[in-house]
């Protein structure tokens, strides 16, 4: 019988390493839930601007960053920053709205109207103004 004064030795669970993993884990995790957020506004911007499906505005964000090089979380940052501010970079106000504005021409076609002109080449409606001052 083995003496019952001897403590066990550290469990998994008490492991610096697989503690430091673990937290690693829950970060990742963490972030991997806000990204998801962002992406899911973004999409809804997309979808109300260009009358576009869900699927459909997945698929235009990330068309969007793989023709600028730019990482789809930071795509769909901007597009949400652009919705309440009108600006967003040249680059990809172009990409955006040669998406949107040439259905079917670099992936399948996109319900409704195109989107090109006026609605992407300013604020978008009811966006304050880009100089800082009211309108009122």
């Amino acid at each position: 019988m083995p003496p019952t004064d001897v403590c066990p030795g550290p469990g998994p669970d008490s492991d610096p390493d697989q503690i430091f993993r673990l937290q690693e884990q829950v970060r990742q995790l963490k972030e991997a839930v806000v990204s998801h957020a962002v992406v899911d506004q973004a999409i809804g911007v997309v979808i109300a601007l260009g009358g576009v499906t869900p699927d459909e505005g997945w698929i235009v964000l990330k068309e969007v960053s793989q023709h600028t090089n730019i990482k789809l979380r930071n795509v769909a940052e901007t597009i949400l920053i652009w919705r309440r501010t009108g600006v967003m970079p040249p680059q990809m106000l172009a990409a955006l709205e040669d998406r949107l504005g040439r259905p079917g021409a670099d992936g399948p076609p996109l319900d409704g109207p195109p989107l090109g002109g006026p609605a992407l080449s300013g604020p978008p409606p009811g966006s304050p103004r880009v100089s800082g001052r009211s309108s009122r």
